[in-house]
């Protein structure tokens, strides 16, 4: 026992690592805020002085005035068109170099420049440019200025004289041209930022002691750069930091540990099938520490991601598994440990609470994947109703209201669906059945049924009618309905190994004729032990397999008992070769189906089927059982065994109703003979 309390401590430990673990740290930013949305924490005052920087409109409006307005720095090359000239061929006697060069100069005189800057001047962008001369800056306009290659055409459409024309095409010029006026790059971005940092220089400071941003206050784009600031300094300051960080660890590990603490304590009174079953204790922290990280994983990446988590998958996986009320407690307690990363609260919880009450009260049972897309509808209505019924509470009026966080609960209800998929693997991996499964295990065209309806019909039919008993006396009692119809169809499939040595299969012909009781009680015995491997190796259900296992429980065979101890009068006989392998029935549903195979069974050897017949009957077979102790393991309670027994007699007598005999019709009358003639 002390090693069972130790397991569960450390299962809840688990999970309180986990999720303090990944709870937002005091280095971090200790409030979570968004712009255009209300300041959901007390007054925020300033607990030193913090600089008033520009918000990102004014810094993005002040970038684009500086890029419409900014004149770039150009530099003037005295010396290329020297350089150029210099380049020229030489033309002894005739002086076409200096001809060519002067008309150069003249050129040169209003300005090259480059094909980028004179693609600006053309588009209008760039009317002025700055002339950097001697560290002095004088403006200059841009109306004279060309480029390369205007003035190739221009020399070779005003040089008229042939020899000089001649010499032009000679002296290749294309190669030569280049701009004396260049764009000076490190003194134009030295200027422009200097430019920018004046035009968003601070606007002020907020005094120690003066208020940064008041509750409710809508969080303008400036009031946003203000927190980030200030966030931003706080980080940075020093004292008592670590004291600081330890404390909030501390809180944050006493608040996640008390909600954690509070499940514990709800599984423990009210839930005792949850408590006692580490498996099922292992899902439920499981299911709340993963869905957790989900939410902070999104909160992670995406502003205010967690309200895009998929919680409502937990209502309704616990729902299959378990029952609403547990769904709807477990739930509650995810949504407050994930309120903590929250920057609203309130908002989150409520939104949270709406939408798994309409989940848990949409669904009930999930049977049919077409529920599961009415609850994804239903939860999106609830999300969105309450998000509108929370704006109007904190606001007054639409203003808070975005289309971003509809959008976030749409996909969140659309992500519902999900739990589907899900639901499979929980099965798989903590070996749980949902009623989705067992409904599809009940379908008698499974190949195993189908095999046992072949060869086995006689057991098929007792399987059947055990099956519609069974799930009688289960409702009644308020044990799993679904549960009961599936074990009562497959309890009996080991009889596939040898059918013919099972009565309801017989034609005629007894095999245990020729048998020593001994081995036919062996024979029959052993069917529980062939269904398990049946079972297995069709994958079925552990739940199912422990109908196999306990419908005979620790009983005997007592038709070949009473037979061996005729045979053999005054021997001590030995009961175990007679005795099932057991054990006795764990739960409520097995109980029930023990029950009804041995009524079921028993009834058709009735000769009458009156009521006292059959009462008479259930209550004998009920009785025995009870009085041999195979029921003692099981949950079933007196009352239980009251509704039980009212309701197999009930349905025996449905089945064994006697029925009207009909009149058989009356002969026609012989037709009479024909007159002689």
């Amino acid at each position: 026992m002390n090693h069972n309390i130790l397991n569960k401590i450390l299962i809840a430990l688990a999970a309180l690592i986990v999720i303090v673990y990944f709870y937002p740290h005091p280095e971090a930013n200790r409030f979570n805020y968004e712009e255009g949305r209300p300041w959901n924490y007390t007054k925020l005052i300033a607990p030193f002085d913090i600089p008033i920087h520009p918000d990102s409109a004014t810094l993005l409006a002040a970038r684009d005035t500086l890029d419409a307005r900014f004149v770039p720095i150009y530099q003037l090359n005295q010396l290329l068109i020297d350089t150029i000239i210099s380049h020229l061929p030489a033309s002894p006697g005739t002086h076409l170099d200096r001809r060519l060069g002067a008309e150069l100069r003249k050129v040169y005189a209003s300005g090259v420049v480059d094909m980028r800057t004179k693609d600006e001047i053309s588009s209008h962008r760039l009317p002025k440019v700055r002339l950097l001369e001697k560290n002095v800056l004088s403006e200059m306009s841009t109306s004279g200025f060309t480029s390369p290659r205007e003035v190739y055409l221009y020399l070779d459409s005003v040089i008229t004289d042939s020899a000089l024309h001649q010499y032009f095409v000679r002296a290749n010029l294309q190669n030569l041209l280049l701009p004396n006026y260049t764009r000076n790059e490190e003194e134009s971005r030295r200027h422009y930022e200097y430019d920018y940092l004046t035009l968003t220089a601070d606007r002020g400071i907020i005094l120690q002691g003066q208020t940064i941003i008041d509750k409710g206050a809508i969080i303008t784009s400036q009031d946003f750069t203000n927190l980030q600031t200030y966030e931003h300094m706080l980080t940075q300051l020093n004292t008592n930091q670590n004291q600081s960080k330890w404390l909030m660890f501390l809180g944050q590990a006493l608040y996640v540990g008390l909600l954690l603490a509070i499940m514990m304590l709800y599984f423990f009174f009210f839930v005792p099938d949850v408590y006692n079953n580490l498996r099922k204790l292992t899902f439920m922290y499981s299911l709340v520490t993963l869905f957790f990280l989900v939410g902070v994983g999104l909160n992670y990446f995406v502003a205010q991601g967690v309200y895009i988590a998929p919680m409502m998958i937990v209502p309704i996986l616990v729902l299959v598994f378990f029952d609403g009320r547990t769904a709807l407690f477990v739930t509650c307690i995810l949504t407050l440990i994930c309120a903590g990363v929250t920057a609203f609260a309130l908002e989150f919880i409520f939104l949270q609470f709406c939408a798994v009450a309409a989940a848990v009260f949409s669904l009930r049972e999930l049977s049919r994947r077409s529920q599961l897309l009415r609850t994804s509808l239903i939860v999106a209505l609830a999300y969105f109703a309450s998000y509108v019924a929370l704006d109007l509470l904190m606001n007054g009026s639409f203003e808070g209201f975005t289309w971003r966080m509809v959008a976030f609960l749409g996909v969140n209800a659309a992500l519902t669906s999900m739990a589907y998929i899900l639901m499979f693997a929980v099965e798989r991996l903590f070996g749980f059945i949902s009623v989705v499964t067992l409904v599809e295990l009940a379908d008698i065209n499974t190949p195993i049924l189908m095999r046992l309806s072949n060869e086995c019909p006689g057991t098929f039919q007792h399987s059947i009618a055990v099956s519609n008993l069974a799930s009688d006396a289960a409702v009644r009692i308020g044990a799993n309905v679904q549960l009961v119809r599936a074990g009562a169809l497959y309890h009996d499939i080991g009889k596939l190994a040898n059918p013919a040595f099972f009565t309801e299969n017989q034609h005629g012909v007894n095999p245990h004729d020729a048998l020593p009781p001994e081995r036919s009680a062996a024979i029959v015995i052993n069917h529980v032990a062939d269904g398990l491997q049946l079972a297995d190796k069709a994958g079925l259900p552990e739940v199912i397999r422990s109908f196999i296992r306990e419908h005979h429980g620790a009983g005997m065979a007592k038709y070949f008992y009473i037979t061996y101890c005729r045979q053999h009068p005054g021997e001590d006989v030995d009961k175990a070769p007679f005795s099932y392998p057991g054990p006795d029935p764990q739960s409520r549903e097995t109980s029930v189906l023990m029950m009804a195979d041995a009524v079921e069974a028993a009834s058709r050897s009735l000769s009458e089927h009156t009521r006292e017949a059959i009462t008479e009957l259930v209550n004998r077979i009920i009785d025995g059982q009870i009085a041999d102790g195979l029921h003692n393991e099981s949950t079933l309670e007196f009352r239980d065994v009251a509704k039980i027994k009212e309701a197999f007699v009930k349905r025996l007598m449905t089945i064994y109703h006697s029925r009207i005999a009909y009149p058989t019709a009356p002969k026609p009358a012989a037709a009479p003979s024909a007159a002689p003639q």
